[in-house]
């Protein structure tokens, strides 16, 4: 494994203060020209890009285009679009005070965006380029400087990361950084201005604990086992299709992904046959959801599934030296079982039953509250909401699956400990800010 010393991790942290010291970094040219540069190298990169996801998690070229490279180039192209207007500084009434010299009041009034400065960006292994550069966009787009680190259980991934960045921008401005622990250790005890994190509940407590002893602001997207309900009003076949994509795909590794279903009882026997269907047309050999992260992960998992107390009704088969698990329905699982002990990250589903819709919010919220995301399935759409108000999390959909993911003009994160902080498009250049209040007086 390729690995930063600390030594050369301090170094690259005091050129970019000295580059940030400078101010080229905040001109809303530069940060098109950076934006642009970015988006040429992953382009250019763009087979390489697939053929190491291919090695890392197994992932198909029509996923790793859909759901790794595209929404990176599409959050590029929005920010080029709109990142003029954005900087622009929001002029607000001016406002008498007491505090007014000779009683004159303000002749302007405003709010400017500022960037943060230094930031230092945390990657995940499951999406890890668009994880690690759909945020790098943001902070690029609000005029910031960056050292990032991804995630070294991808190491193929993380190499042409490494050449995407080296390519694209002098060292002083963005820099990848690689590592484990210690080196992650190290980064989080500077004082960068801004620490945006994706991964674990457990690892972001570690982010949080670091970035207070600096008093360094953070974005933290975390996970959370996040509930796709199916009511007896909902249309079956649309629900059985879209969490069996939602679950399945890219092994269930996907922090948004339907971490188990709850059905209503009266329908949860046609549902399941729908879903056992969709997957044999879809998933239905171990590998063809690609690739687990580990055979740790794959050895955890099957731990899980066999100390169930449910029934395996599709799937179970795994390769923990290759890597795989097939897709795996588990049927009459309780609130106490094994599977809902934490969340699953991996192509496992569960299956838990109600018997009367009212009773949903407090199940959820009592078992598994404030998720990254919910997903509801009925007929009756504001009957999909007003659940939805009921349960706290991140971000809802109803009558679909991981939409809330793929929008710029939507704001993404979680709420509690699924996360805190949001980005994409809007989101993201304000998550990357400050917005500071410039007054001039009269």
């Amino acid at each position: 494994m390729a690995v930063t010393s600390e030594d050369e991790i301090r170094r690259i942290f005091d050129e970019q203060a000295a580059f940030l010291r400078e101010g080229k970094a905040v001109s809303v040219a530069f940060r098109k020209q950076a934006l642009a540069a970015l988006r040429d190298s992953i382009e250019a990169h763009r087979q390489e890009i697939r053929d190491a996801l291919r090695e890392d998690l197994g992932k198909a070229e029509a996923i790793t285009d859909a759901m790794e490279i595209a929404p990176v180039v599409d959050e590029i192209n929005n920010y080029l679009e709109n990142i003029e207007e954005w900087s622009r500084p929001q002029i607000v009434p001016n406002f008498p005070s007491p505090l007014d010299y000779q009683g004159k009041p303000p002749v302007q009034s405003a709010i400017e965006h500022e960037p943060f400065g230094m930031v230092y960006i945390i990657g995940p292994f499951n999406y890890p380029l668009n994880l690690v550069l759909s945020p790098l966009t943001g902070a690029l787009a609000a005029g910031n400087l960056a050292i990032i680190k991804p995630s070294e259980a991808v190491p193929n991934t993380a190499d042409v990361i490494g050449k995407i960045i080296r390519e694209a921008f002098d060292p002083s401005h963005v820099t990848v950084v690689r590592g484990d622990r210690v080196e992650n250790a190290a980064l989080l005890k500077l004082p960068f201005n801004m620490i945006f994190f994706t991964g674990s509940p457990a690892v972001g407590k570690i982010v949080m604990k670091a970035a207070a002893e600096n008093l360094t602001p953070v974005v933290l997207e975390l996970g959370g086992k996040s509930p796709f309900v199916v009511c007896k009003d909902a249309d079956l076949d649309r629900a059985a299709d879209r969490v069996v994509q939602g679950r399945f795909v890219n092994s269930g590794q996907t922090c948004i992904a339907p971490d188990y279903a709850l059905v209503d009882a009266r329908v949860k026997d046609d549902f399941l046959r729908k879903v056992i269907e969709k997957i044999g047309e879809s998933f239905p050999d171990a590998g063809s959801t690609g690739k687990v992260v580990s055979s740790a992960q794959v050895e955890h998992l099957l731990s899980l599934i066999g100390r169930t107390g449910g029934e395996i009704v599709y799937g179970g088969r795994a390769d923990p030296n290759a890597r795989t698990l097939q897709a795996t329905v588990v049927d009459g699982v309780d609130w106490s079982d094994s599977l809902m002990e934490q969340e699953l990250f991996g192509p496992v589903l569960p299956v838990l039953t109600f018997d009367d819709v009212e009773d949903v919010p407090n199940l959820i919220n009592a078992h598994h509250p404030n998720p990254l995301a919910a997903y509801y399935f009925t007929s009756d759409v504001e009957s999909g909401k007003r659940l939805s108000r009921l349960v706290p999390s991140g971000d809802a959909v109803i009558n679909g699956i991981m939409l809330q993911v793929v929008s710029p003009y939507l704001a993404f994160g979680g709420v509690g400990a699924s996360g805190m902080g949001e980005y994409h498009g809007r989101s993201g250049f304000d998550a990357f800010t400050h917005r500071k209040s410039v007054v001039v007086a009269g």
